[in-house]
């Protein structure tokens, strides 16, 4: 894809000493304030109040900044903000999406998809080896991380030992954007090969709405009766949407 001269990007360390912006002056000979040093003051402005004192496009300028240096880049930050909508859309955009904004190349979505990982393997620890009565909280928010964003449907199983312990996650399908496969005797093969005791089904539900299908229903319902007859227990199926989620356990569902 053709690259906007302004926006060439390339990887850099990731504070840069000398990766400000050109001065472009004014007619009055002046540098608009915005630009002199605004790198530099943007750094110590987040590493003085960190993000919370900071709105969505400046911290995802500090993003950017290590991709494309010594070029403006908030015009490129509101930009993605105003296609994606808020900070977590543009980080879990795919690539394929990322790469129709003018401006942006391999280097940034690199960038970007890193920093999801990332986000993705902190959310992780908090919640793996631990039991998870005791760390439900951090359960949703792990599944809320991973799912919530996501443009299609996916199917995730968190396996459990006999004490509740998160032993396993997998993510066991994908799909479209209203309907991903699942095959509930996969399902149970997979939890003898673990020696799991339990298991929590999880899926997304890319239209923001965590309100079961007939077969979101139907498909628990099978995988339940297969579960059964092994002696493993499902302790619930939560459906994460945009915002919230929904437990079939604590709706009636199981």
């Amino acid at each position: 894809m053709a690259q906007d001269p302004s926006f060439q990007d390339v990887s850099l360390p990731l504070f840069p000493g000398s990766d400000e912006a050109p001065a472009q002056p004014l007619a009055s000979g002046r540098l608009p304030s915005y630009i002199k040093d605004h790198r530099t003051r943007l750094r110590e402005r987040f590493m003085a109040g960190g993000a919370a004192a900071m709105p969505d496009y400046e911290l995802l300028e500090l993003v950017l900044f290590r991709s494309i240096p010594r070029r403006d880049v908030k015009p490129l930050a509101r930009q993605l903000l105003d296609t994606f909508g808020d900070f977590n859309r543009v980080v879990t955009a795919s690539a394929e999406r990322l790469a129709q904004i003018k401006g942006i190349g391999d280097a940034v979505i690199t960038d970007l998809k890193v920093l999801e990982a990332a986000a993705h393997r902190m959310a992780r620890a908090r919640v793996m080896q631990r039991q998870v009565i005791s760390s439900w909280d951090a359960l949703l928010d792990y599944c809320h991380t991973i799912m919530a964003h996501r443009e299609t449907e996916q199917f995730r199983i968190l396996f459990l030992d006999r004490k509740n312990v998160l032993i396993a996650d997998e993510e066991q399908s994908r799909g479209t954007v209203d309907h991903v496969p699942v095959y509930p005797r996969e399902v149970a093969k997979r939890a003898l090969e673990l020696n799991a005791s339990a298991l929590i089904l999880v899926h997304n539900h890319p239209s923001g709405d965590p309100t079961p299908s007939d077969s979101d229903i139907q498909m628990t319902d099978q995988i339940q009766a297969a579960l059964t007859a092994l002696g493993i227990t499902l302790h619930d199926h939560l459906i994460i949407g945009k915002s919230a989620e929904l437990s079939f356990r604590a709706q009636g569902y199981l």
